[in-house]
């Protein structure tokens, strides 16, 4: 029992003051946690974008039909398929356009890019998709 004029707080309540401190507490960490998982994984996507980018600009250069891939560095991987989709000249079977001697061929193709890496167990993609078109003057 407490006398008139005592102040202070009983065990009981410097407890439950405890043990509320930590469920905070934890619930800060966690959060903190979380937001930096997060902004590794925003990370991630945005060098997967820009890498897909840089794919996409050299097979853009270099319109070859085909489908390639290989090993990216950094834990990225890439994988590319040009597609040759329309044109105004007949085409091999390989989507070559076949030259006539007097007739320009325009050729629309097909650039995809993917980037995945591993994201502890999960798999992560971007893939980027744009079209071409590559003009063939007789020769």
């Amino acid at each position: 029992m407490r006398r008139a004029g005592e102040g202070g707080f009983s065990l009981l309540e410097v407890l439950i003051a405890v043990v509320i401190a930590g469920i905070a507490l934890a619930t800060v960490f966690q959060a903190a946690a979380e937001t930096m998982r997060s902004t590794a994984i925003a990370t991630h996507y945005q060098q997967a974008v820009l890498r897909a980018r840089s794919h996409l600009d050299g097979i853009a250069a270099n319109l070859m039909p085909g489908d390639q891939e290989g090993d990216d560095g950094g834990g990225f991987r890439w994988h590319t398929l040009v597609r040759a989709t329309d044109s105004t000249g007949k085409q091999d079977a390989g989507g070559k356009p076949l030259m006539n001697v007097d007739t320009l061929v325009v050729t629309l193709y097909d650039l995809t890019v993917w980037i995945g890496w591993r994201d502890g167990h999960q798999e992560r993609q971007v893939r980027l998709d744009s079209q071409r078109l590559l003009t063939s003057a007789p020769e």
